[in-house]
């Protein structure tokens, strides 16, 4: 009944949605799904790195996820993007499966010959051509994404803020004056709230401005940084937001947004500056409205994985430090080989940043930050360089008489570039790498840990990454890295105090925020990578999760139990879904589970076999009690456990006393039963009964009589530790518990610094009806009623969670 009611609000609140409404003005189509079909989202936190992401949790930057930790069982796990450590090399990892794509974020295109940037629609297109041929199964297929350098699969105008398809896709620019007057009418508090945001960050802005141009920064370049850092913070992040919100209300299987705004502040000010962190909590405000509005989904049972696709390094621009640029130290560096060319470099006098501005697709954008096709050098040069970031990358060196080790000693002494790496023989993929540095000459994988440092987390995958990155197609026939060890400060190519793209300590650890029973691909090894992050991404929407039961410390004599009334599996959103009751056991890592209210092959849970559907997602052994059966259709309680068990006894409970009348109580018909089983705990036995009593009083005394009696509890096979758990529809205070308690003690009162609490209903638990019993001879060590709000949707119950010592235990 509650699960109804629960439903027809809901049915109700989506009719009012603003969201729904948008969708609906728009002519968006939904999804032709059902609510327990998996949806998930996919939130990328540009260029936070896990040490940083760490930094700000602790700073209170971070709230909303800081509780998602505390309180929804979510768990921070390493990320190594792979180097280069950017966006597109990590976004065709996680939408294609393919590691490298791309050698940097600006390169030399074999096909033309000719310098690009990611940013460039057309070099993303003919980027993307080559992961379609490579992999034709991409991840966003029916879905969306917002501020991603790929289309990934999505249908026409479901990319949105990307460089092929720039603004908000067809809907909105194609959409009626009427429409978007009533769009701005349904979402007047998200517009006053979002011009309220943008009048803070452009005050913000200006003194940023202000102290960039104290600090001898050029201050027309300070004053362009202004509207395009309120464009990229806060509307791009407001839009995004709504979108995704719709996206929700649409159905759609999967949906990727990239949240831009640290990564912009942290390239201009530097990773741990005060207005990076800033930005942050407006990040963290938005993934906290994002998570709320996917968990009230009607059309889908969405998850929300949160990561990044690589950290920043604090660093010092080349032409700061040394007063030139990297083109004129190299033109005078290599002038000693004989005819050597001027540099020609592809140059942006305004940097990455600014041209993220570009992604609105506004016309007053595009003639405040024009193409900039400049040029340093002479255009008819063979020699090329691309440098954007801390990896440059120096193109069609004619070596004459000397050697490449000639070349790259010459680059690092009078260069002053910290690292540069090279293939011994460029035409053979799989040659030697060799390198020179401030201590003369290295080769690779021999002498990776020494360039990398001991103090580096991914060591061994960054060297192998380094060597396969000099046979990339597109890469230069010279890498320059900006940081080594002992590089102090760490440099960048680009005028930035952050920065990214090669294999320095802090690029190459990005995080991932996920659920607990997501566990990364190899525990032991404790980090994802991108393309594990499909894997599992893929595998969700299979329906196939991996449920993660952790192995429970192994303490003598010790383990825990778990009474659930899983209400069919049908949660009070009305969805029907034994993978998310199986989450919920999963998070809790029970060693016994009493559950009650499941369906066996019945039509209105669609003939599944809830209980064994859960024991295979649980890895459990499973004894079930129909209490109620008629003909194939089946409906009682289960006992699941991954311990050596053996079942004892199980049927059927007295039912009302004779001529009660059920008139007023049709449910009083309905049978009840107990299951009985032994289970085996470091050689110690345990009996542990599971049951779910009738709904009147005199109905349940008779029971409870019964299961005292000599046919279960007070059977002469029963000796030793006994455990009587389940849903006993009665208060602490009634004739039944008192009974009871002659006999056994109840967990939540023995439990030590502990306040009973309720679980029923979920929503507001209020009542005490679901109880643990044990014998006398076993120590309650702790209970848990978690309120989350997964178990706050998956039934009308709570779990109640109990941990036990057996007699002679230790702790």
């Amino acid at each position: 009944m509650l699960s109804r009611i629960g439903s027809t609000l809901r049915r109700w609140r989506r009719r009012f949605s603003r969201s729904e409404w948008m969708a609906h003005l728009l002519g968006l189509s939904t999804s032709e799904s059902t609510p327990s079909d998996p949806g998930l989202i996919l939130i990328q936190v540009d260029g936070l790195a896990y040490p940083e992401f760490k930094r700000a949790m602790a700073k209170g930057r971070l709230p909303f996820m800081k509780r998602l930790m505390k309180k929804e069982h979510y768990h921070l796990e390493r990320l190594y993007p792979g180097i280069p450590t950017t966006t597109p090399a990590v976004q065709a990892e996680l939408f294609y499966g393919e590691r490298q794509i791309v050698p940097a974020f600006g390169f030399m295109l074999h096909e033309t010959g000719e310098l690009g940037r990611m940013y460039d629609p057309g070099v993303a297109a003919l980027v993307e051509k080559r992961l379609q041929k490579k992999n034709r199964n991409p991840l966003l297929k029916g879905g969306s994404c917002y501020l991603s350098l790929f289309r990934a699969g999505t249908e026409h105008g479901e990319a949105h803020f990307c460089p092929a398809d720039q603004g908000w896709g067809p809907a909105l620019r194609e959409a009626s004056p009427w429409t978007v007057f009533l769009l701005l009418l349904t979402n007047a508090w998200s517009l006053v709230r979002t011009g309220a945001l943008v009048v803070v960050e452009f005050v913000l802005a200006l003194v940023d401005c202000i102290r960039g141009v104290i600090q001898g920064q050029d201050l027309m370049r300070e004053l362009m940084f202004v509207p395009t850092r309120v464009a990229v913070t806060i509307l791009m992040r407001e839009l995004c937001t709504i979108g995704v919100k719709i996206d929700i209300a649409r159905g759609l299987p999967i949906i990727y947004v990239n949240m831009l705004g640290y990564d912009e502040q942290s390239h201009r000010r530097g990773p741990r500056s005060a207005f990076a962190h800033w930005v942050l909590k407006g990040i963290d405000d938005a993934i906290g409205r994002i998570w709320r509005a996917a968990h009230a989904s009607d059309r889908r049972h969405y998850d929300v994985w949160i990561f990044s696709d690589h950290g920043q390094e604090q660093t010092i621009p080349y032409e700061d430090h040394y007063g030139r640029s990297l083109g004129d130290a190299l033109s005078d560096a290599l002038s000693e080989l004989s005819a050597t060319p001027s540099v020609h470099r592809r140059k942006s006098g305004h940097g990455v940043q600014l041209e993220r501005a570009r992604l609105f697709g506004s016309e007053w954008i595009e003639k405040m930050i024009p193409e900039d096709e400049s040029v340093t050098g002479d255009r008819n040069s063979p020699l090329a360089l691309a440098a954007l970031g801390p990896l440059a990358m120096l193109y069609n060196v004619e070596l004459n008489s000397h050697s490449r080790a000639d070349v790259a000693r010459l680059i690092v002494e009078k260069a002053k570039v910290p690292l540069v790496l090279y293939r011994a023989n460029p035409d053979e993929r799989d040659s030697p790498v060799h390198g020179w540095w401030r201590h003369g000459p290295v080769r690779l994988p021999e002498d990776g840990p020494k360039l990398l440092g001991s103090a580096h987390q991914f060591p061994q995958q960054s060297i192998a990454d380094m060597i396969r990155l000099c046979s990339h197609p597109d890469a230069g026939d010279f890498m320059m890295y900006g940081w080594c060890d002992g590089q102090e400060p760490p440099l960048t190519f680009a005028m930035e105090n952050g920065s990214h793209g090669g294999a320095g300590p802090n690029e190459t650890q990005a995080f991932a925020l996920m659920p607990e029973d997501i566990p990364p691909p190899d525990p032991k090894r404790g980090y994802w990578r991108p393309g594990e992050l499909r894997r599992t991404a893929r595998a969700y929407l299979r329906g196939v999760k991996p449920m993660a039961v952790k192995q429970r410390p192994q303490r003598l004599k010790t383990l825990r139990v778990m009474t659930y009334n899983v209400h069919s599996c049908r949660g009070l959103d009305g969805k029907l879904s034994p993978q998310r009751i199986a989450r919920v056991i999963a998070r809790y890592q029970p060693d016994v589970v009493a559950l009650q209210e499941l369906d066996v092959m019945r039509e209105r849970s669609g003939s599944l076999d809830q209980a064994e559907r859960l024991a295979r997602l649980l890895a459990m052994d499973v004894h079930f009690q129909p209490a109620l059966h008629m003909e194939e259709e089946r409906y009682g309680d289960a006992i699941l456990t991954h311990l050596p068990v053996r079942l004892v006894k199980k049927g059927i409970l007295p039912g009302p006393p004779p001529g009660q009348s059920t008139l007023f109580n049709p449910a009083a018909d309905e049978p009840r039963g107990a299951v009985w089983v032994e289970v085996q705990h470091n050689g110690q036995k345990l009996h542990i009964f599971n049951t779910h009593l009738g709904l009147s009083k005199g109905e349940r005394l008779r029971q409870v009589d019964a299961l005292l009696g000599p046919e279960w509890l007070g059977h002469p096979n029963c000796d030793g530790a006994k455990i009587l758990l389940g849903d006993f529809n009665t208060l602490p205070n009634s004739a039944e518990c008192r009974r009871l308690a002659g006999h056994l003690r109840d967990a939540q009162v023995q439990a030590p610094n502990h306040s009973p609490q309720g679980t029923f209903f979920s929503r507001m638990p209020t009542l005490r009806i679901d109880h643990v019993y044990v014998s006398p001879n076993i120590d309650v060590k702790g209970v848990l009623v978690p309120q989350t709000e997964l178990t706050r949707q998956a039934s009308d119950h709570l779990p109640l969670i109990v941990d036990i010592e057996l007699p002679g235990g230790e702790s």
